[in-house]
Parts: C-alpha cells; sequence; structure tokens
C-alpha cells in the first residue's frame, strides 16, 4: 500500500476541482492533471500543434475566395444554360388557385378547421 499525505489547498482550488473531476477521486483527478501537463506528447516535439493568427487568416481569405469562385460558377454556368424564367409558371399557378379559390363558394368560417382533443 503506498504511503498518503496530506494536502493543503484553498477553499476555492477545492471547489474547482469539485466542479471538474466527474466520477474520478481527488487523487485521480490531480494525478490525470499533472500527467496531462507534464507529459511530453510526440505531436509537441515535432512542431507546434497550433495555428497562429496569420495562417488562420489566410486560411480564411482561401476559404472566401473559393467560396465566390463556386458562387461565380454556379451563376455563370446558370446563365449559360438559359434556363427559363419561373415567373410564368409561377403566374400560371397562382391564376389556378384562385380560380379553384373562386370556383369554390364556401364561407369564410366553413373554412376554419377545428381540432377536438378528448
Amino acid at each position: 500500500m503506498s504511503e498518503k499525505r496530506m494536502l493543503i489547498i484553498p477553499a476555492e482550488l477545492a471547489e474547482k476541482i469539485d466542479g471538474n473531476r466527474g466520477d474520478m477521486s481527488h487523487a485521480e483527478f490531480i494525478e490525470f492533471l499533472i500527467d496531462s501537463h507534464f507529459v511530453e506528447k510526440p505531436e509537441e516535439v515535432a512542431g507546434s500543434s497550433y495555428v497562429t493568427r496569420e495562417e488562420l487568416h489566410s486560411f480564411e481569405q482561401d476559404i472566401k475566395k473559393l467560396m465566390k469562385n463556386f458562387l461565380d460558377f454556379f451563376v455563370t454556368y446558370g446563365l449559360e444554360l438559359g434556363k427559363p424564367s419561373f415567373t410564368q409558371e409561377l403566374e400560371e399557378l397562382t391564376n389556378k388557385l384562385q380560380s379553384l379559390e373562386k370556383g369554390t363558394d364556401i364561407n369564410e368560417e366553413k373554412r376554419k378547421a377545428t381540432i377536438k382533443w378528448k
């Protein structure tokens, strides 16, 4: 059995530990934090795994250019294809719906639907 010792810490730190440790015991949580902080990871030895502000900004600009190129492509493709306008179809559909509405002589009160709950 390993030797046990007492560690005195401020109350605020103890509350932070209790709030974040989940199902771990106090000792397991502190050991986990120490191991994860001080153990060298292979990717950290090879280089930084973080992105610099300049790299992020460059990435953002490249993505914006790519999105603009996609938009330009699809707009020009649609214009070259010469699709007919949908306004005529929309007007025909509107006229059909209006004629159906005029063809039914139902009062406004009869058009309302009611649901009965038991």
